[in-house]
């Protein structure tokens, strides 16, 4: 697909990245030209089909390069994560069999090295000068770019395209088998939302998620750029209020604490602004949210909501660059009211569903059909069905083949039913489906059931406290326990003010899900090994952390 759309167009640009302290573009004919070569080099270094290829890289021209030009060759990509600890690499060297790994800088290159033992790496390649084979080296090498397009003509469908290492929320990471079906499968699922945002030629796609994460590796890496959209590669989190302005992308794929911070940032701008601009906004608000969740709007609120569109959301609108068609929320649950923000403000957010274990997308809600509190419509060629628990299957040509070397685990998750045909994935997700609409209501291991014997969902009352402004973080316990403990993280500034979100919170739920008692904690970061790379929160390994500060709310 991505060698025979470099022939289709040659001088498009591909990608956009930052280097030196300017934008530089690569075209489409220079990524063939440079996977050609990559792969020629990788070949004459002894790589060979089957092969296990680390590749631990920022965002970055050179990743999808290396990516293209491993699968090319038969061989089997495993990205994975720049943050990861010298423990996380060791255990994906071991795991995987990777005797060839390619790196982009030399701290990365050291981690890697002393990650690999005694046993050391056949082949290392850092992309920035300094120690093992160059990249340059690689890019010099004679290659035949005619004969690698004629030989990947002959890839099956059904041939490892990649090892993905789900980061999850708890326990050893496993090496997730992606067919090159399964990625197409996804291609395949979106072709249709896709033309039907009706992008113009030129638009582009902000990448900003880790590409070793399976949504980006799948979405960012292939999906989008063969639709045509040029990938632009973020400098990071600090940058991307100014480059959503710059660059003017026509897509974004983010998780929800991203919208969490552009929310809080929204509205501490608010806080400057003089009170008429303060109550228009709220204004421009309340009747966005009016029009998707009713009663509808009379004729004279239809006029007034038209003027505050000017007024209010065409701002809004230019703070995201002004061409947005959509934002898409994934990683986890996006909690309706901080969707429900942006959408009245005129910003198309829409959430999606999947895991890496799914190619990795099964569902993504659409801008002119977007059911926020749902995870939206099955993509094309998905199916799926509740089980007796309420967990959600999944089936089609999306789903993996198994977990790497761990046939227990690919048993338990792969079965087959008794109507026989491709086995369902388990997803480990509660949820139901209606009208056609995926709604996930949990995750099946995360239920808490209290010492009276209540069943409470953590995830609900997480999302709940999450989505108010004075809180950043924060996790809920009782199994086992007699009623809800949480441990909250506060927004910044807003420490003295916990107590009255968890308040207004309690307001809303039921007696048996109401918190009892709560702490407030210093933030859960990636470093601690309490976040996820991706910014996902490890539940078990954050009750586990802080199980003395839990013993000590319930004595």
């Amino acid at each position: 697909m991505m060698l025979s759309l470099a022939r289709r167009w040659p001088q498009r640009p591909m990608l956009r990245f930052w280097r030196d302290g300017a934008w530089h573009s690569t075209s489409w004919a220079e990524y063939a030209l440079a996977v050609a070569a990559v792969a020629a080099g990788l070949r004459a270094r002894g790589v060979s089909p089957g092969d296990r290829v680390l590749l631990v890289s920022e965002n970055r021209p050179e990743f999808i390069i290396a990516d293209t030009a491993v699968m090319a060759i038969g061989a089997v990509s495993v990205p994975t994560y720049t943050t990861n600890t010298a423990a996380d690499h060791a255990h994906i060297l071991r795991d995987s069999g990777a005797r060839v790994a390619v790196v982009s800088t030399a701290k990365l290159a050291r981690a890697v090295r002393d990650a690999a033992g005694p046993d050391g790496l056949d082949v290392l390649v850092q992309m920035e000068p300094g120690d093992g084979v160059g990249w340059a080296e690689l890019l010099a090498t004679p290659a035949d770019l005619p004969m690698l397009v004629a030989e990947v003509d002959h890839i099956p469908p059904g041939r490892l395209a990649c090892l993905i290492y789900t980061s999850g929320t708890g326990g050893t990471p496993k090496g997730v088998m992606l067919p090159h079906r399964a990625m197409l499968a996804n291609r395949h699922g979106i072709a249709g939302f896709i033309e039907k945002l009706n992008m113009p030629e030129g638009s582009c796609y902000l990448s900003f998620l880790p590409l070793s994460h399976a949504y980006e590796h799948t979405v960012g890496n292939f999906l989008l750029p063969s639709f045509g959209l040029e990938v632009v590669y973020s400098r990071g989190a600090e940058k991307l209020a100014a480059e959503l302005q710059s660059i003017r992308p026509a897509m974004v794929t983010a998780v929800p604490r991203l919208f969490e911070v552009l929310r809080a940032r929204i509205l501490a701008g608010l806080e400057k602004e003089k009170p008429l601009a303060r109550k228009l906004f709220d204004r421009a608000l309340a009747l966005g949210l009016r029009r998707m969740d009713g009663p509808k709007l009379g004729l004279l609120e239809r006029l007034e909501d038209a003027v505050l569109d000017r007024l209010v959301r065409n701002k809004t609108r230019e703070r995201f660059g002004g061409k947005v068609a959509a934002l898409v929320s994934g990683g986890a649950r996006l909690d309706p009211g901080l969707s429900g923000f942006f959408i009245a403000l005129g910003l198309p957010v829409i959430q999606g569903y999947g895991q890496t274990e799914a190619g990795p997308v099964i569902s993504v809600n659409l801008p002119w059909d977007n059911r926020r509190h749902t995870v939206g419509r099955l993509l094309d060629g998905v199916e799926a069905r509740i089980a007796g628990d309420g967990e959600v299957l999944v089936r089609g040509a999306l789903v993996m083949d198994g977990y790497w070397n761990n046939p227990d685990a690919t048993a338990q998750a792969l079965v087959e039913l008794p109507d026989g045909g491709d086995p369902w994935l388990h997803t480990g997700d509660v949820g139901e489906i209606h009208d056609g609409y995926l709604r996930i209501t949990d995750r099946k291991r995360d239920i808490i059931k209290t010492l009276g014997g209540d069943m409470v969902s953590p995830a609900r009352i997480e999302g709940m406290l999450m989505a108010e402004p004075e809180i950043a973080q924060a996790v809920v316990a009782g199994d086992g326990r007699p009623g809800i403990a949480a441990l909250l993280v506060p927004a910044d500034g807003m420490q003295d003010k916990v107590a009255e979100a968890v308040k207004r919170v309690n307001a809303r739920l039921s007696s048996i899900e109401r918190i009892r008692f709560s702490k407030v904690m210093p933030p859960f970061t990636a470093e601690d090994g309490l976040l996820t790379p991706t910014m996902k929160i490890k539940r078990r390994a954050v009750l586990t952390a802080h199980a003395a500060v839990l013993d000590s709310l319930y004595r």
